[in-house]
């Protein structure tokens, strides 16, 4: 007899979301190794409700929800982001019966959404085994076992561990014999885009960043894998493609470059997105030729801050030289402001305001977007270590005021209103 498992992304409960090309990943890769084994699979992504704009990325549908008790202070509205609960338990009724239930949990700060997600659960399929995933039941194991209302709570990557996870409930997993298609394509009815990961990991350790923690060792995949996956897409008729490595350009030569060349050679009109900050130190001509040849529409770099020192103390992959050249190798082949965004944090532990304006002047100058975005401590990285022993928070810090909303107004020494005016001036520069 099949095993019929439901997979389950949970809701987005925060101050502000919007989908830049999000889709479960994590799960979807769950999805796929299940699908080499005789299962009946199929999926409620309860984020999957936005109104698809330029590229496909797009605006979330939104109800406004009471704010949690710790959040009470921000004076921002809370919601909830995604389809309407009435959906989502027709959904579930659609698939029922089901064996077993894996659900994901993405930002730590978003276990509200698991927990509507497994109360509904209980009412609907009644003692219906939930197994919990990602990335809030791997930073916050424990939290996640006491608070969740999961049956069984994974921690860490997919591995021999999600075996003994079903084995706990009594089932056993059965090869399938034959291809297995792309979960990424044939679990949604409509793909206005797909994100793509390449790799897994990364080969640094920023201080302000859990990819080690969550990931582990760096893995990439061949380039002829990624090449075949992505004229899978093109053939499925996605006209959209994200990629969310940590690491996409390490190694360009024998990674990414190999990747663009064959889908140069295969004439895939595909655009491509790269929503997570790239390393600037590894583009160089050959690169932002492939990149302009192969249709990049946006592309985003990481800086995080002008000061030298603190670059050094958070990691040390990039210093501003290496976004100048980057940002040289990208204009030489026609991309402009509207293409080309600069990440740049504010609120890293012990920054300055007067550091941020800094780093801004200095974008402005080389008139690329600027993308202004606020810390947010991460349990298990060196920021979160250095924020513990000053006595800034505590160990055992309830994840929602993890949330950078949150932790930004409750916890930064900003003024509100000097922050306030530092977005209005970003956005207004980035309008021009």
């Amino acid at each position: 007899m099949r095993l019929k498992i439901l997979l389950i992304n949970p809701w987005i409960y925060d101050f502000a979301a919007y989908n830049l090309w999000s889709r479960p990943l994590g799960l979807i890769q769950v999805g796929a190794y299940l699908g080499s084994y005789d299962t009946d699979l199929f999926l409620i992504d309860c984020t999957d409700a936005f109104e698809p704009g330029q590229f496909g990325k797009g605006k979330f549908r939104t109800e406004t929800v009471d704010k949690p008790e710790v959040c009470k202070g921000v004076p921002r509205l809370y919601k909830r982001y995604g389809i309407a609960i009435d959906e989502f338990v027709s959904l579930v009724k659609g698939f029922m019966p089901f064996d077993v239930v894996l659900m994901t949990s993405i930002m730590s700060y978003w276990y509200p959404g698991v927990q509507t997600a497994i109360e509904l659960i209980r009412d609907i399929a009644g003692d219906v085994p939930v197994i919990l995933g990602g990335i809030y039941a791997t930073l916050y194991h424990e939290h996640a076992a006491d608070h969740s209302g999961a049956d069984f709570v994974y921690k860490g990557c997919l591995a021999s561990g999600f075996h003994f996870a079903l084995h706990t409930f009594g089932f056993k997993l059965k090869r399938r014999r034959g291809p297995v298609a792309s979960h990424t394509v044939t679990f949604y009815k409509k793909n206005p885009f797909v994100p793509l990961v390449t790799a897994t990991g990364c080969p640094f350790t920023c201080s302000y960043c859990a990819s080690k923690v969550l990931s582990g060792t760096y893995q990439r995949r061949s380039p002829d894998d990624v090449v075949r996956e992505i004229q899978e897409f093109h053939d499925s008729g996605v006209a959209d493609v994200a990629f969310y490595d940590d690491a996409l350009l390490v190694d360009a030569d024998h990674h990414i470059k190999p990747i663009l060349r064959g889908v140069l050679k295969a004439g895939q009109n595909i655009r491509f997105h790269t929503p997570n900050g790239l390393h600037a130190r590894f583009m160089d001509e050959e690169l932002a030729r492939l990149m302009k040849a192969t249709g990049f529409k946006t592309i985003r770099l990481s800086l995080e801050t002008v000061d030298e020192e603190r670059q050094k103390a958070t990691g040390g992959k990039v210093n501003t030289d290496d976004l100048v050249r980057a940002v040289m190798h990208l204009r030489q082949q026609g991309f402009t402001k509207r293409d080309i965004g600069v990440y740049v944090m504010y609120g890293l532990p012990g920054q300055k305001l007067k550091e941020v304006k800094e780093g801004i002047r200095f974008l402005k100058g080389l008139d690329v977007r600027i993308n202004l975005t606020e810390f947010s401590p991460i349990r298990g990285t060196q920021s979160w270590n250095e924020l513990v022993e000053s006595g800034i928070i505590y160990d055992d810090l309830d994840p929602l005021l993890t949330n950078n909303t949150v932790f930004s107004y409750l916890c930064s020494t900003y003024d509100p209103m000097d922050i306030g005016k530092l977005k209005l001036d970003v956005k207004r520069y980035n309008a021009e």
